[in-house]
């Protein structure tokens, strides 16, 4: 009894020594008779290790270890044994000082570290452990290992010069990792090897349970990790994948890392000859394409003309008719003009040049890819109603109708070839490039039409022959199609609407390849031109092409960068702004999106303000015209900065969130400049995905006195809605279609939105995003970027008469379809079941993936943010994305 007596006299005195005891002091009473006794034992056992006889510390150690141990199993509440040992952690200290024996000094240093966690001060719990025993740390419990991962963490950092200490914290983290991946904590097995920077061993520790795990994470961590570490991330995901012979997965993960010798190996060494298939599919969604040679046992011809997307017209046809809306509509079946009040509308001219093109445009929009609508493929006199530019674009939407249908197409668009009329010559010749959009061909039918044309004396025939082979061959680095347009910058004396377009064309060809030859003439380009032509608004496209080339390539743009300050203001920030945003462009990196914010922050004052009571003569009006027009040229890269904020932020969810917000003070507080910048930054966050407070925001905008701001609004709901039908929107549309009946501009825009929002009768999305919204399709990005950037000087461009620049959008058509095959790539009718997408990173056990699901038989349209999941066991899908083209295999163990 001596022992527990000198503990009672002993409790008092404790009090005063340690304040976080007088708490527990405090609710004595509260205590149940086993805490009681459990806080005596323990009491008593420190005490036996104050005490000198050398023979009571082994027990009394073992006691300790005992109960603690017992009670970390559960971490609901701060287990009792750490509660009541708390007071004692700086004896506990002392008394592994004073032992001698190694045995009892290493089990001592193990209940300090276990101890150390309920202490603020920091890394004691891992300075312990590598004095302690060494055994199976799992026994502590789980919490006790996230405090040692955190520990070991900040260790690794400071410690970069002791490789000895490195050395002894890595075999920790080789205990540690086994630990986590047993109790279903991959994602913070990912984080330690993330934070010591060997995320490689990684391998060693996965099996074919855990991997899908791990892979999704380090797969959903990648935009919010700086460069390089990012790359590290992919790369490791696609080597997991590759193992366990996922081909699809590790395929997604590089072509997000764009690396093309990756590409190609995982086709050439793939197993499997259906799966080969499928890799082919994904690459010509995101409009990947080579010449499949060299794979062994495979017919090549039929790899590459997947990638082509040749059999792209025939499946979507077949899901038109499955949908029954294989009927053309007229520009008047989307209008629905017939809904207005009819003593309202007498006074529009419905006869108007404007009209008749924003209805060329509707009907190419509303029936692409369609081939065959009620007005151009049937009436050859309807262009008679066009002239200059205009019939330009009106032939030209010929090629929207008959979109990727390039042998059925060209036969339709052939007459317009041989016509007298330069304009709808070269309307045709553009119709030949939109035709061949995302779709290639043995033939090469694009360069034989196209390029005779290239250097040709009259200045249609060279826009609409340059202008269709960027659209023909975009995204392909095609060195003879990018040399032959390069010519065109030298022939003939061209002007500077033909040098942009060439360099623009060129940009898109070779989107994202960083192409050494083509950055050098690009800038030769703009080194070239003189100081009234780099003030031009064409000399934007200049920029955006160099912007193209480095597209989402981050610091390989560097060098680029310090070229362009050689050139001359205004453009020069223009450029540097743009090109950087686009290097950047979905990566979601929040220093980029700052600096942007830092740039719009800029103020530029008015040199000289009018007195009070001055009239105004005409010519201080003309005057002050000069002056706005000057201001805007100047600030024209803080335009650029806005765009450039939804360009980077467009990435991933939490970003476009908070640019969203950035959008509401940059509307409210902004310059002129960026206010019309703003409706545009808006459409890209948010391409054919009409959420409702971004279409409330433009709707407001598109009735505001600036006419390039409600211009930029109207045309960016369209963006938002594109392909989708949207009922609100398109009776939001037809309001403002009232509102503007009188002013011509604001109702071609309005037209066009309307066409926008119909395009493909609602089967198509603009998004340049696709396979759960994780591969970025540089081709469709740079299609949408080179229209809003147009959009900058709206009243010269798309108002004026190069309209034809939104065929550019063409390049981001796609159907938002499921399809299913075969084996044979037949059409296989299954059921599926849409819903929308859950996250699921990092959730234990298996969640399901898609929420408040309906279930249909493909083929299906899937909206933005759904997801599709097979609805039967009798087949099983080669890839777990089920989006666009997906093979089915039979399941061999199918019970029915």
């Amino acid at each position: 009894m001596t022992g527990s007596e000198s503990v009672e006299q002993t409790k008092p005195k404790e009090t005063p020594k340690d304040d976080s005891k007088k708490p527990i002091e405090i609710k004595e009473e509260d205590l149940s008779e086993e805490d009681k006794q459990l806080k005596e034992e323990l009491e008593l056992c420190v005490e036996r290790l104050k005490e000198n006889d050398k023979n009571l510390y082994r027990p009394a150690l073992e006691t300790l270890r005992q109960k603690i141990r017992e009670s970390t199993s559960s971490m609901t509440s701060v287990p009792k044994p750490l509660k009541f040992m708390r007071p004692f952690y700086n004896d506990m200290i002392a008394i592994y000082e004073k032992i001698q024996d190694v045995h009892n000094k290493n089990l001592c240093a193990d209940i300090v570290s276990v101890l150390a966690m309920t202490t603020i001060d920091t890394k004691e719990v891992l300075k312990y452990r590598l004095l302690g025993s060494h055994q199976d740390m799992g026994m502590w419990g789980h919490e006790y290992i996230r405090h040692l991962s955190a520990d070991i963490a900040s260790e690794w950092e400071s410690t970069e010069t002791n490789a000895e200490l490195r050395q002894r914290l890595l075999s920790l983290t080789n205990e540690i990792i086994p630990f986590l991946m047993r109790h279903n904590a991959e994602a913070d097995a990912c984080d330690l090897l993330m934070e010591i920077e060997q995320l490689d061993l990684i391998e060693t520790f996965v099996d074919k349970d855990t991997f899908p795990r791990v892979c999704l994470y380090l797969t959903s961590c990648v935009p919010y990790v700086p460069e390089p570490d990012d790359t590290k991330l992919l790369r490791t995901a696609c080597k997991l994948y590759r193992h366990y012979d996922q081909y699809p997965l590790a395929l997604r993960c590089a072509i997000q890392l764009n690396d093309m010798d990756l590409l190609r190996d995982l086709v050439n060494t793939c197993p499997s000859s259906l799966v080969k298939k499928q890799l082919a599919f994904l690459l010509g969604r995101q409009q990947i394409i080579w010449n499949v040679a060299d794979v062994s046992g495979e017919d090549p011809d039929e790899l590459t003309n997947i990638m082509s997307n040749s059999h792209l017209t025939s499946n979507f046809l077949a899901l038109a008719r499955e949908l029954d809306i294989m009927e053309a509509k007229l520009p008047e079946d989307i209008y629905k003009t017939y809904l207005d009040n009819t003593n309202r509308s007498n006074y529009n001219q419905p006869d108007s040049s404007k009209q008749n093109l924003a209805s060329a445009f509707v009907n190419g929009f509303v029936n692409a890819a369609f081939g065959q609508d009620k007005i151009v493929t049937q009436d050859t006199k309807w262009l008679a109603k066009y002239k200059d530019t205009g019939l330009l674009s009106a032939t030209a939407s010929l090629g929207l109708i008959v979109l990727w249908d390039v042998d059925g197409g060209l036969s339709l668009i052939d007459k317009y070839l041989y016509s007298g009329d330069d304009n709808m010559k070269a309307g045709a010749l553009l119709a030949c490039g939109i035709v061949n959009c995302g779709v290639q061909n043995d033939c090469d039918p694009a360069l034989a039409l196209l390029g005779d044309y290239v250097s040709h004396k009259d200045a249609p025939f060279r826009v609409g022959s340059i202008v269709g082979l960027g659209l023909a061959y975009a995204g392909t680095n095609r060195d003879d199609v990018i040399e032959l347009i390069s010519n065109a910058l030298r022939e003939g004396n061209p002007s500077m609407e033909i040098i942009s377009l060439a360099c623009l064309s060129i940009g898109i060809i070779a989107v994202g390849s960083c192409n050494a030859d083509v950055s050098t003439t690009l800038l030769s380009v703009l080194l070239e031109r003189s100081e009234i032509e780099l003030k031009e608004h064409f000399a934007k496209f200049i920029a955006l092409a160099i912007g193209l080339l480095f597209l989402s390539k981050g610091e390989a743009v560097e060098p680029m960068l310090e070229s362009l300050k050689v050139i001359n203001e205004p453009l020069r920030s223009f450029a540097t702004v743009l090109v950087e945003c686009c290097a950047y462009a979905g990566t979601g990196n929040v220093l980029k999106i700052q600096h942007m914010l830092h740039i719009c922050s800029e103020h530029f004052d008015n040199k000289d303000e009018k007195k009070e009571g001055e009239k105004e003569s005409s010519k201080d009006k003309d005057k002050k015209k000069e002056e706005e027009a000057a201001a805007s040229q100047n600030a024209a890269h803080q335009a650029a900065a806005v765009l450039g904020i939804a360009m980077i932020a467009m990435g991933e969810e939490i970003g476009s969130e908070m640019a969203l917000r950035t959008f509401g003070h940059l509307l409210r507080y902004g310059e002129p400049v960026i206010k019309r910048a703003v409706p545009l930054a808006l459409a890209l966050l948010s391409v054919s995905n009409p959420k409702l407070n971004i279409i409330d925001t433009l709707s407001k905008f598109s009735h505001d006195a600036d006419h390039e701001v409600s211009y930029n609004s109207i045309f960016a709901m369209g963006i938002v809605g594109a392909g989708t039908n949207n009922a609100r929107l398109a009776a939001m549309l037809r309001q403002l279609a009232i509102y503007h009946g009188k002013d011509m501009n604001n109702l071609f825009m309005v037209r066009l939105a309307q066409g926008l929002t119909h395009l493909g009768k609602g089967t198509m999305t603009l998004n340049p995003y696709h396979s759960d919204r994780m591969l970025l399709c540089r081709v469709a990005l740079g299609g949408l970027l080179t229209v809003l950037v147009s959009f900058f000087d709206v009243k010269q461009t798309i108002v004026g008469k190069y309209h034809y620049l939104l065929y550019f959008l063409a390049l981001a058509i796609q159907p938002r379809m499921l399809v299913t095959f075969d084996e044979s790539l037949r059409p296989l009718p299954v059921p599926v079941r849409v819903g929308q997408a859950v996250d699921v990173v990092g959730q234990a056990g298996k969640p399901k993936t898609i929420t408040g699901f309906q279930t249909h038989t493909t083929p299906v349209l899937l909206a933005y943010g759904e997801r599709a999941e097979l609805a039967t066991e009798e087949y099983l899908s080669l890839t777990p994305v089920l989006e666009g083209f997906v093979i089915l295999q039979k399941n061999p163990n199918y019970v029915p």
